[in-house]
C-alpha cells in the first residue's frame, strides 16, 4: 500500500526529531575538542578521535530512516545508516549493522519472523515523499495472487531505486539489502565466502556491505585498516570506492590486480601463452632457484680482501661456501644477506689488517648482491643464462623462450604487464619478508586470478577470511575456469569454504537478459541463469550498418544516449578502438578511455575485458563478430558487454549480432528507435523522435568514416539538441523556455560574440 498525506505527516514529524537529536550529536561531537582541558598532545588525540567518530555519522542532508518494521508485539523499529538516540539515550532509529535490525531485511512473504509490517521511504533529503507498506498478514491472505516478483519479496522501491539515474560512481544499497544478499551479509568472519553471482545480482554490492557489516558486528577484532578491496583494474576500483565511506568505513584499503605490491602495471602486451605461463604456481619455484643462483663466491678467485689492499683481512672461498647454505634457510633473501654481513664482520674483526663498514659491505656484494625486486626480475627475464639455471626440470626450453625479453637500460624505463605484478609481489616477498597483512580480504570478479595472484592474496590473509566475488560465465583471461574449487583451496588456510549463489538478477532488464542469455550455452553451459525481476524501457536495439560505417555510426549512437542525460559505455573490440576514439573526437565529443583509468559522467569508451563490473544506463556494443574473435574467450567478452547496461543497449553490427554457429538471431531486423533518427510518427514508445534536415530517416550507411566531418556533426548536434528539447518541454512551462536557454548558455559559457559569429545578428 501506498502513504496518505496523514500518515506522510506523521512520519515527517518523526524524521525531524531523530534529524535534530542526530544533528545535536554531531554538534557535541564537533565541540568536545574546544572544549577539552589539558596538554595539546591530549587535545590532538581528542580531535582525532572525534573526526573518526564523524566518519561515521550520516551527512547532515541525508535521511535518518530507510524504512521501518512493526513486529507482531506491536513495537515500531526504524533503521538508519546509524543509530540515533534522544538526549536521554531513548533509541529512535537503530543502525542497519546491528542484529536488531535483521528482522527488516530478512521479512519476506510466507516468511516474516516477528515482522508483522514494513515499511520503504522514498525521500528527498530528510524529507519523507512517499513510502511503500507491506503488510504480511494481508499478504498471506492473498498468497496466491502474488506475482512472482512480490512472492520473492521484491517490492516497487526496490525496482524503482534500480531505475535510477547511474553515474561514475557506485552507491550503496542499504534501502534495498534483499533477504537472500541480507544472508550473505551476514555470512560469519571466519572463512572464505565465494559469492558466484551473475549479471547484475548484487554481488559486488553484497561484498562491500558485508565489510560494513562485520567492521560493526567484530568491531572487538577488526578496525577497517585491517580490511582489504581488491579489485580487477584500477577503473574498477574507482567505481566501487565510494561506497565504503558512505557507509562510515572511510578507512578500509582499496587496491587492484594490477598495483598489487611494489610495482604496478604500465599495460606491456605480452602474448597470451606467456601471461598463462607467467600466471603458472611454478613460476614461485623458478623466482626462488634465481635468487639462490645470485648467492655464490666470485668465479676465478679464492680470497676477497675486506679492505683497501693486500694487508686487510680477507675471507676464503671455502670459509664462505661452507657458511652459505645455512645463511639461505634463515628467511628471506635479505635476512640471508644481513647474516652473511654479520658473519664477516665477526670473521675480520679476529684478523690482523684494517676494514671499514664500507669495505664490509663491498665484500658482501659480490657475495650476495642486494636486489630490489623490480631489478631481480628484469635480470632475470632479460637473461637466458639465468633462466636456463634457475629452470630446473619444471620447465622447457620453449618455456625459457617465451619468458626471455630484452630489458630497458633504466629499471625506470621498464615496461610490466599485467602478469608481471605477481612475480613482482612473489619477488619482494621473497627478498624482503612478509607484506603487510590484513584480517579480512574482499576480491571483487575473482573468477580470472591465476595461481600466482591467488598466492599474493593469500599472503596477505594468511588467517584465510576473504569474501570472494565473481561469475564463472565472465571468467576470460588466461586462468579462465569453470569451478571455484582452486580458489577456496588457494585461499582457505585452516578455514573452511563456503560457496553460495546470488539467483535473482537485479541491474539487467529482462529484455535485455533475455537476448544476451542465448550465449550462455556457449560461454557457461554449468553456470545457472539468474532470475532476473526487473523490466527495462525498450527492447535492445541492432543496428546494421556497413564495416567501414561501423565507428560513425557508434558515434551517432553515443551522442543520442548522451544528450539524453545518460551515463553511456561503447564497448568495442581492440581494433575499433583507435577508429570509434577518432569518430568521437572528430565530432568534438566528450567522452573518456577507462582503459586510461578514466570514467566520466557522460560517454565512456571500453575495452571488453575492462568492463567487468561496470554498469552504465546505456551501453552500445560495437561490431559483436569482432569481439568473439578477439580473444579464446571472445563469446564470454560479448556475454559481458552485453550485460553492462541498466536500461538500453544498441548493437553496432555488420550482419551477425548474435556471432554463435547454427544459432538464430533473436530479432530478425533492426528495431525501430530514436536512433534510426526517423521522423515522429515512426518513433517508439511515442516519443518524439530527431529528424534529420529533411524530415527524412538517415541512413547509417551513408555516414562517411573518412574525409569531412562537418555534416556528421551537425546531425550529432541535432541529436544532441532534439534530446535535450524533450527534456525542456517535459518539465518546463512554454513561457520559461527563453529563461532556460539563457541560463543553460550561461552554464556552458557561450559568449554573445560566440552566437553572433555562428548566427549573425
Amino acid at each position: 500500500m501506498n502513504a496518505s498525506a496523514d500518515q506522510i505527516g506523521q512520519e515527517q514529524s518523526y524524521f525531524d526529531k531523530a534529524w535534530e537529536c542526530r544533528e545535536r550529536s554531531r554538534q557535541t561531537l564537533l565541540d568536545a575538542p574546544a572544549q577539552s582541558a589539558g596538554p595539546r598532545a591530549g587535545a590532538a588525540t581528542l580531535k582525532k578521535q572525534v573526526s573518526r567518530m564523524l566518519e561515521n555519522f550520516a551527512q547532515p542532508d541525508e535521511p535518518i530512516a530507510l524504512g521501518r518494521f512493526n513486529t507482531v508485539d506491536g513495537e515500531t523499529l526504524y533503521v538508519g545508516k546509524q543509530a540515533i538516540t534522544t538526549e536521554g539515550y531513548d533509541l529512535l532509529v537503530i543502525n542497519w549493522q546491528a542484529d536488531a535490525a535483521a528482522p527488516f531485511f530478512e521479512a519476506r512473504p510466507g516468511n516474516s519472523g516477528i515482522v508483522a509490517a514494513t515499511r520503504k521511504y522514498t525521500t528527498k533529503r530528510n524529507t519523507v515523499i512517499d513510502f511503500d507498506e507491506l503488510v504480511f498478514a494481508d499478504i498471506a491472505r492473498r498468497i496466491e495472487e502474488l506475482t512472482e516478483n512480490e512472492s520473492l519479496g521484491i517490492d516497487d522501491a526496490l525496482l524503482r531505486d534500480l531505475d535510477a539515474a547511474r553515474d561514475g560512481e557506485m552507491r550503496d544499497i542499504v534501502q534495498t539489502i534483499h533477504a537472500t544478499q541480507y544472508a550473505l551479509v551476514r555470512a560469519p568472519l571466519d572463512q572464505v565466502l565465494v559469492i558466484q553471482g551473475g549479471p547484475g545480482t548484487g554481488k559486488t554490492a553484497v561484498a562491500l556491505h558485508r565489510v560494513s557489516w562485520l567492521l560493526y558486528n567484530y568491531r572487538d577484532q577488526l578496525t577497517p585498516a585491517d580490511v582489504l578491496v581488491v579489485g580487477p583494474n584500477p577503473t574498477f576500483t574507482k567505481y566501487i570506492k565510494q561506497v565504503l565511506p558512505g557507509l562510515g568505513d572511510s578507512e578500509v584499503i582499496h587496491r587492484d590486480l594490477r598495483s598489487l605490491g611494489p610495482q604496478a602495471s604500465n599495460r606491456r602486451d605480452e602474448p597470451h601463452d606467456t601471461l598463462t605461463l607467467k600466471g603458472d604456481a611454478r613460476m614461485e619455484v623458478l623466482l626462488k632457484a634465481a635468487l639462490e643462483q645470485r648467492v655464490r663466491f666470485p668465479e676465478r678467485t679464492d680470497r676477497i680482501q675486506v679492505g683497501p689492499d693486500t694487508t686487510s683481512p680477507s675471507i676464503s672461498r671455502f670459509e664462505v661456501e661452507e657458511e652459505l647454505p645455512g645463511l639461505l634457510l634463515t628467511g628471506s633473501y635479505s635476512s640471508g644477506r644481513t647474516g652473511l654481513r654479520n658473519w664477516v664482520t665477526r670473521l675480520v674483526s679476529d684478523r690482523p689488517g684494517v676494514s671499514s663498514a664500507a669495505s664490509i659491505d663491498a665484500a658482501v656484494d659480490r657475495i650476495w648482491p642486494a636486489l630490489t625486486a623490480q631489478s631481480f626480475l628484469r635480470d632475470l627475464l632479460g637473461s637466458r643464462e639465468r633462466l636456463l639455471g634457475a629452470a630446473g626440470d619444471l620447465f622447457t626450453a620453449g618455456d625459457v623462450a617465451r619468458l626471455l625479453r630484452a630489458p630497458s637500460e633504466r629499471i625506470s624505463d621498464e615496461q610490466w604487464s599485467d602478469a608481471d605484478v605477481a612475480l613482482i609481489d612473489t619477488a619482494e616477498y621473497l627478498i624482503n619478508g612478509p607484506t603487510t597483512t590484513y584480517l579480512h580480504v574482499v576480491v571483487d570478479e575473482a573468477q580470472d586470478l591465476s595461481p600466482m595472484q591467488l598466492r599474493s592474496l593469500q599472503r596477505r590473509c594468511p588467517a584465510g577470511s576473504f569474501t570472494i566475488v565473481g561469475d564463472l560465465a565472465q571468467s576470460t583471461s588466461p586462468w579462465a575456469r569453470s569451478d571455484w574449487s582452486d580458489v577456496g583451496d588457494a585461499l582457505r588456510g585452516d578455514q573452511p569454504v563456503s560457496l553460495e549463489e546470488l539467483e535473482l538478477g537485479y541491474r539487467v532488464p529482462r529484455q535485455i537478459f533475455d537476448f544476451a542469455a542465448q550465449l550462455l550455452p556457449f560461454a557457461a553451459p554449468t553456470i545457472t541463469r539468474p532470475r532476473v525481476v526487473r523490466d527495462g524501457p525498450s527492447e535492445p536495439e541492432l543496428l546494421q550498418v556497413e564495416s567501414d560505417r561501423l565507428a560513425a555510426a557508434t558515434a551517432v549512437a553515443a551522442a543520442h544516449y548522451a544528450g539524453r542525460g545518460l551515463f553511456v559505455g561503447i564497448i568495442c573490440p581492440q581494433n575499433l578502438h583507435d577508429a570509434v576514439s577518432g569518430a568521437l573526437a572528430a565530432d568534438h565529443m566528450q567522452w573518456s578511455d577507462v582503459g586510461d583509468g578514466g570514467l566520466s559522467r557522460a560517454i565512456n569508451l571500453v575495452r571488453p575485458e575492462d568492463a567487468k563490473g561496470l554498469e552504465f544506463e546505456a551501453v552500445v556494443v560495437v561490431d559483436p563478430e569482432g569481439i568473439v574473435r578477439e580473444t579464446e574467450h571472445g563469446v564470454r567478452m560479448l556475454y559481458i558487454a552485453f550485460t553492462r547496461t541498466t536500461k538500453y543497449l544498441t548493437v553496432v553490427h555488420t550482419g551477425v549480432h548474435l556471432p554463435i554457429p547454427g544459432l538464430a538471431p533473436i530479432i530478425d531486423t533492426p528495431t525501430e528507435s530514436p536512433l534510426t533518427m526517423v521522423a515522429s510518427a515512426g518513433a517508439v514508445e511515442g516519443r518524439r523522435g530527431a529528424q534529420s534536415e529533411d524530415g527524412s530517416e538517415i541512413d547509417y550507411n551513408s555516414i562517411e568514416s573518412e574525409g569531412p566531418r562537418e555534416a556528421l556533426s551537425e546531425r550529432l548536434a541535432r541529436v544532441v539538441a532534439t534530446e535535450l528539447s524533450e527534456h525542456i518541454r517535459a518539465s518546463a512551462a512554454p513561457q520559461s523556455w527563453p529563461k532556460v536557454i539563457d541560463l543553460i548558455r550561461r552554464d556552458l559559457d557561450v559568449s554573445d560574440e560566440a552566437l553572433f559569429e555562428l548566427f549573425g545578428e
